[in-house]
């Protein structure tokens, strides 16, 4: 354990201590975001008044909508001055989150990193690789601070050129794998193209995060590369890495409590749910200073365990996150959006027509945006030729918004439709056995 008098704090000093930073969250986010201000005027409520944790359920819950209005600078609770880290979301999204540090925040995200890391075995003897872009992807940098505080030995290579990456893993004998489960999967498809084989290697753990990863691609990972894969799971605008990570026992991944307050609700009425009820994970934010999140909407589903866990820990868990409630798909730590994807394709194309996101077809984070032949150009060669002309554009489109290369498949409607027989926004096939 990284911080052993935190991680099995009793359940009594815990609850006692998210009080009290929670009311101190509410404080200064009443004081210094107009936002809250507004919101907590609405329903009469103010931050004194929240005395134990079930009163924060009268609070109303924020989506990421709302942060969105506040772009970039509106959900700053700190002067610009004493903000010293700002990181927007890349891809195409509905609207731009920025997440936002203190040099406190910095400082308490590298602690929380170094946990999760050490939850997952990393020590002062791993040697750990890291396949992150450092800059606006700010992941990289978490995981390279948490690193750093423990005294592990880190190689940051950026990503993408995977036949470097499996050389520098063999040379410098990595062993600790920090990426996105697509980062592992094409390794493990890497080495076996060189031959080179996880024998060939130190590698003994996998640290993955960032993208929905079913037990189907967990137990083909540590069976390709031969490792013991780990599950991390975080929130930009609060934390990622930072918020949960599974420990040795993997029965489910313990929640940070000290500085996040959990909670789990119905994603129709919205109102909170017992532990061991499977909702929408709703975060609150207890330690940040640049920008709190109040009841914030991560749109993931899954349940709170509160039982002990074998490890010694106190923290509570979720369950591993198993899926949205509403159509918006994370490929490689970036959030797609339907409503985004068509918005993309009316303005390139100059037509409305309906359209699907397929992911996992060929390979584990491949993309493709797969759009109805419009009826305006379906019936003339000309306008079938144009089409295909505006399918290149629309690709090279997407894959700069994104950061991603994705494909563009021209297709009849018909083949979009779904068991009742209206077109599917999302078809899913990762993990697929």
């Amino acid at each position: 354990m990284w911080q052993p008098e935190i991680e099995t704090m009793s359940r009594e000093e815990l609850l006692q201590l998210q009080l009290e930073r929670l009311q101190v969250t509410l404080n200064r986010a009443m004081r210094n975001v107009s936002f809250y201000r507004e919101r907590f005027a609405d329903i009469d409520c103010v931050p004194d008044g929240v005395r134990s944790l079930g009163d924060l359920a009268c609070v109303p819950l924020i989506t990421r909508d709302d942060l969105a209005q506040g772009y970039p600078y509106g959900f700053f609770a700190v002067p610009l001055r004493e903000v010293v880290r700002m990181d927007t979301a890349p891809g195409l999204t509905q609207g731009t989150a920025v997440a936002a540090y203190t040099r406190n925040d910095l400082e308490h995200w590298g602690q929380l990193a170094a946990r999760v890391m050490s939850m997952a075995g990393v020590t002062a003897d791993s040697v750990v690789q890291i396949p992150f872009e450092t800059g606006m992807f700010d992941a990289g940098f978490g995981f390279v601070r948490g690193a750093q505080l423990i005294g592990a030995s880190v190689i940051s290579v950026p990503g993408g050129d995977y036949r470097k990456q499996v050389q520098v893993m063999h040379d410098y004998r990595t062993t600790v794998l920090t990426a996105l489960p697509s980062d592992a999967v094409r390794l493990a498809a890497e080495l076996e193209q060189v031959q080179l084989g996880p024998r060939g290697l130190w590698l003994q753990v996998a640290l993955l995060g960032g993208e929905p990863w079913p037990e189907t691609v967990r137990a083909e990972i540590e069976e390709r590369l031969s490792v013991r894969a780990v599950d991390n799971y975080g929130v930009r605008v609060a934390a990622w890495p930072g918020f949960a990570s599974e420990c040795e026992a993997r029965d489910g991944l313990h929640v940070n409590e000290d500085h996040f307050l959990a909670e789990i609700v119905d994603p129709e009425t919205l109102q909170p749910l017992p532990p061991g009820s499977e909702g929408e994970l709703v975060i609150t934010t207890l330690e940040k200073e640049a920008l709190p999140v109040i009841r914030y909407r991560t749109g993931d589903t899954c349940a709170m365990l509160t039982e002990p866990c074998a490890c010694g820990r106190t923290l509570a868990r979720v369950t591993r996150p198993s899926r949205r409630t509403d159509e918006t798909i994370v490929v490689r730590g970036i959030s797609i959006q339907p409503e985004a994807i068509g918005r993309t394709v009316e303005r390139v194309l100059g037509v409305s027509t309906e359209r699907q996101i397929a992911v996992g077809e060929r390979s584990y984070d491949d993309v493709e945006v797969r759009v109805a032949v419009p009826a305006q150009q379906a019936d003339t060669e000309r306008g079938l030729i144009e089409l295909g002309r505006r399918r290149g554009d629309l690709e090279r489109e997407l894959a700069a918004l994104l950061g991603l290369t994705v494909r563009v498949s021209i297709v009849e409607r018909s083949s979009l439709e779904g068991p009742q027989g209206s077109p599917r926004a999302v078809v899913d096939m990762r993990g697929r056995a």
